[in-house]
């Protein structure tokens, strides 16, 4: 089990952010295709992977459009070279790093931290944030909350037949599900639920997969899509026959195709484990901004796309000194899908209808600090509380999605004698949120967790901040991939070359699938500059 990068990719809501990047190096037709990797990818995955909006104001510009010519922009969060346009007035996106030096805080509001993954990795270290990475314990437990008690969830195979989260009889179905003693896959597309039911029973869903759906997609997992938002696991059953057979398989490919050797330059994580940086997320949008300079443009909303009388298209921003007009060649578009339905609805309505149907339920991040104190003693370990954190199934009457044990997680977060527990609440099902204030928000976050982690009887929390964001996480559902190809294929029948979308509703939520995928739309960006660059 791991605990949500993004939430509130992006891996709470995870990167989808209000950034534009514009190339502006000229291309000729003979110049040689980039390499799978180059600065300007760095810079382009590095605006998509620390983007993430949840919908930003439009910004007045009272002066006629001043005009600029680009190679390649990507709308909203990548590009292959050139500068980047960000509509808020700061760089990252949905990451919000929050610090109180004074009082010995530091928290983030949006992405919590990240898998270390080699993409992210490498983006740290390009960014020259190599020695401010740091990682979790990976021995650390993780908990889930059932029949009122914080169960620990095993980190490792060893653990299995000794766990009580589970019982013996649901430890042996899911055994014999695993290895393909099951009922055979329906012949349709399935919902996490009804793939982990048939795959592996009541239990492993009820009590590790049902809430680990709500910590990563605040999501309902009798709607989401096993292909769509675990598509590894998916793949596994399609692959071999069966979970453990697909695993089997998977090894043998490895061991058949052997990675090329692993960049020497990159640190190695102890075991399955999160990162961030000494001072929080956002120093790694920070660092990127800087090392970009005057090419990154804050506080540019765009407005429209539309094709130029040439090839390539006419991209509109308003900014503070007016409305900017940006001829690009090649666009992708890492917006929102509801902000990108939107700026192409007067391109192709088929593509604008399909992207306006994907979901982004509301989540709420309620970060509170209590005296170390307040933590019952069963669940302190050598005087400290250790872990990661906790989820909480709908089934066991809490509102909380589950709780990140920042102070425990991280160094330096929060000063000694506290911890800082950052709570999410909210999501697919219960919207009910964004109808409550914040201070009934900290209420329900504090009555929940005197139910079980603090002693009920302790002092008031610490209210550190209370972020809502009305639309968090895109929500990967039975027909999202559907969908997703629907509004692809309506961009190609339109005929609009060039023009390409991404972000985690693309790519995936989690803040690492958001890198990853920024990565691959740098190229894809380059691979199409190269073929039909202008002379």
């Amino acid at each position: 089990m791991r605990f949500p990068a993004h939430l509130l990719h992006s891996s709470g809501p995870s990167p989808t952010a209000p950034t534009h990047i514009a190339s502006r190096h000229p291309l000729r037709r003979t110049r040689a295709p980039r390499s799978a990797t180059t600065p300007e990818m760095v810079a382009a995955a590095a605006a998509m992977a620390t983007a993430a909006s949840a919908g930003v104001p439009p910004l007045s510009g009272p002066r006629g459009p001043a005009r600029h010519r680009s190679r390649g922009v990507i709308v909203r969060c990548a590009a292959v070279a050139g500068g980047a346009a960000e509509a808020r007035a700061r760089p990252g996106g949905n990451i919000t790093t929050v610090e109180r030096p004074e009082e010995g805080y530091l928290w983030e509001e949006g992405p919590n931290s990240f898998q270390p993954s080699d993409p992210v990795l490498t983006m740290a270290v390009d960014s020259g944030l190599k020695d401010d990475l740091v990682f979790g314990d990976p021995n650390a437990p993780r908990f889930v909350l059932w029949e009122g008690k914080l169960r620990p969830v095993p980190s490792k195979p060893a653990d299995l037949p000794f766990f009580d989260l589970m019982s013996i009889p649901g430890k042996l179905r899911a055994g014999f599900g695993a290895l393909g003693i099951r009922p055979p896959p329906p012949g349709r597309e399935e919902s996490v639920e009804e793939f982990v039911r048939r795959n592996l029973g009541a239990e492993v869903f009820e009590r590790l997969i049902e809430p680990f759906c709500s910590g990563v997609y605040a999501g309902d997992p009798s709607k989401l899509s096993m292909k769509a938002a675990f598509g590894k696991v998916w793949r596994l059953e399609e692959a071999g026959g069966s979970i453990i057979g697909g695993t089997i398989k998977t090894i043998q490919e490895r061991g058949n195709n052997p990675k090329p050797p692993r960049d020497p330059r990159l640190p190695k994580p102890k075991g399955q484990t999160v990162a961030s940086f000494r001072k929080g997320l956002a120093m790694l949008p920070n660092a990127i901004t800087s090392s970009l300079g005057s090419k990154v443009k804050l506080s540019w909303k765009l407005t429209s796309i539309t094709k130029s009388d040439g090839k390539g298209y006419v991209l509109v921003y308003e900014t503070p000194e007016g409305v900017v007009s940006v001829q690009a060649k090649s666009v992708i578009m890492t917006i929102p899908s509801y902000v990108a339905s939107d700026i192409l609805r007067p391109l192709s309505s088929d593509a604008a209808d399909a992207l306006s149907r994907f979901y982004y339920p509301p989540v709420a991040a309620v970060t509170i600090s209590y005296p170390k104190e307040a933590i019952r003693k069963e669940y302190l370990i050598d005087g400290e509380l250790q872990g990661f954190g906790q989820l909480h199934p709908r089934s066991q009457g809490v509102e909380t999605l589950g709780t990140i044990y920042s102070s425990s997680l991280f160094p330096n977060r929060a000063p000694a004698g506290r911890v800082l527990l950052l709570n999410y609440i909210g999501g697919a099902t219960n919207t009910g949120i964004v109808s409550k204030s914040e201070s009934e928000l900290v209420e329900a976050v504090d009555r929940d967790l005197r139910k079980m982690l603090i002693n009920p009887r302790a002092v008031d929390p610490l209210v550190l901040g209370v972020r809502v964001w009305p639309q968090a996480i895109p929500q990967f559902l039975v027909g999202h991939l559907d969908l997703l190809e629907a509004a692809k294929s309506a961009l190609d029948r339109g005929g609009y070359d060039g023009l390409f979308l991404g972000g985690n509703y693309v790519a995936g939520v989690a803040l690492g699938r958001c890198v990853e995928g920024a990565y691959e739309s740098a190229s894809q960006i380059s691979d199409f500059l190269t073929k039909y660059a202008y002379k």
